[in-house]
């Protein structure tokens, strides 16, 4: 049976045995705090595989009296008082790494752990808002119910395989390949199943890489297709990804056309 971190995500308070998110408030501000920016991994979707992910979330804010601390969570549903899912930030990055740029001005950071093997699941993978709070040193406080959004993804991957090699010119060449990503439920990758993948070539001495058809996956998540060989170059397969999956392209495999 797959544990669940109470700290973590909290699909609802009866599961849990009573425990409930920390209190959320009405977005507000007190004093003259301002925040100017919120960033989570670096501006990116958070793709997690099957190994522990740890991310930054940062917030820059300014006050006459200096910042003096900050706090963020993530959260789903439409009430931020009753969320559908709650995670908060490491224990260890309590108060958050605030560095000054000015006397006024501050940025301040927590860190994020996410374990796919302790508690994720796959129903954890969507977009998720990002709450936010802000204290400045006269006691003046910001608070960002939802101040922006974030998409947790299973990360994914894509091979691709090209033959026969060599291949003499104007014959059919098959290209196969599969699509997986990761499955938080039994901590393997599994095959991603109906998804629209291009087959791409690049002609040799080129950098452009030009689609020729686009096959849906099996129920292995794997594809197929025949192309005509015409010229040495590299072939690959190209998926555009999901709202719960990022994107993925598979390293070209090499050709040699006689």
């Amino acid at each position: 049976m797959r544990k669940r971190a109470i700290f973590a995500v909290l699909a609802a308070a009866t599961a849990l045995g009573g425990s409930t998110a920390p209190a959320a408030y009405a977005d507000e501000t007190v004093g003259d705090i301002q925040i100017a920016n919120v960033t989570v991994n670096g501006g990116k979707d958070i793709a997690i595989g099957l190994a522990d992910k740890t991310i930054t979330v940062s917030v820059t804010a300014t006050d006459p009296s200096g910042i003096w601390d900050a706090d963020f969570h993530l959260w789903r549903g439409t009430d931020p008082d009753n969320p559908d899912g709650y995670i908060k930030p490491n224990e260890d990055t309590t108060p958050a790494d605030c560095v000054a740029s000015s006397a006024t001005t501050s940025t301040c950071s927590k860190t994020f752990t996410f374990e796919p093997d302790w508690w994720l699941t796959n129903a954890d993978a969507g977009t998720w808002k990002v709450g936010v709070e802000v204290w400045a040193n006269d006691d003046s406080r910001a608070v960002r119910d939802a101040y922006t959004t974030v998409r947790l993804q299973r990360f994914s991957k894509l091979t691709v395989n090209a033959s026969p090699e060599p291949i003499a010119a104007g014959k059919p060449l098959t290209v196969t390949g599969r699509l997986t990503r990761a499955n938080w439920d039994t901590d393997t990758y599994a095959g991603y199943t109906a998804q629209p993948v291009k087959l791409q070539f690049r002609k040799a001495g080129t950098s452009t890489y030009t689609t020729l058809q686009t096959v849906n996956t099996s129920s292995t998540g794997d594809v197929k297709a025949t192309a005509t060989a015409s010229a040495d170059g590299y072939w690959r397969w190209n998926f555009a990804g999901t709202s719960t999956t990022p994107a993925v392209k598979a390293t070209g495999d090499y050709v040699d056309v006689q």
